[in-house]
């Protein structure tokens, strides 16, 4: 639980950095792409913790690997003058979307076991 809020705290951080921070038009795409890999192992993280799965060093290594991956990709399409990236930004949406899917199951069936032991010990009291 404590790597989840180092994780939160770091989003936190890195959202209000971003507020104050301008990024020149030519890093874009670099930033964009950046973004949504760290998204998808943030996201990947809160899964893998509520599935009690979740390990630092896989989470870091993920968060860095993906945003250096990514970054090269719209590199290598930039010399190319073709729009790699796109596929960065598909397959980390399509990640980001899934694990949302899944986070939002796992919270959905926490919320309804809670509310059957509810019921099923006020059953048991009446």
């Amino acid at each position: 639980m404590v790597g989840i809020l180092i994780i939160l705290v770091f989003v936190i951080a890195g959202v209000l950095t971003g507020l104050n921070i301008s990024v020149p038009y030519s890093y874009s795409q670099y930033m964009a792409v950046a973004i949504l890999a760290c998204l998808d192992s943030v996201f990947g993280a809160l899964s893998a913790n509520m599935d009690n799965k979740f390990k630092m060093n896989i989470f870091i290594s993920g968060f860095l690997g993906n945003a250096i991956i990514a970054v090269f990709l719209v590199f290598i399409g930039i010399k190319l003058n073709v729009d790699i990236y796109l596929a960065a930004v598909i397959l980390f949406g399509g990640r980001i979307i899934n694990n949302f899917a899944t986070i939002r199951r796992q919270v959905i069936s926490k919320i309804e076991e809670k509310r059957n032991s509810l019921n099923k010990s006020k059953n048991f009291s009446n």
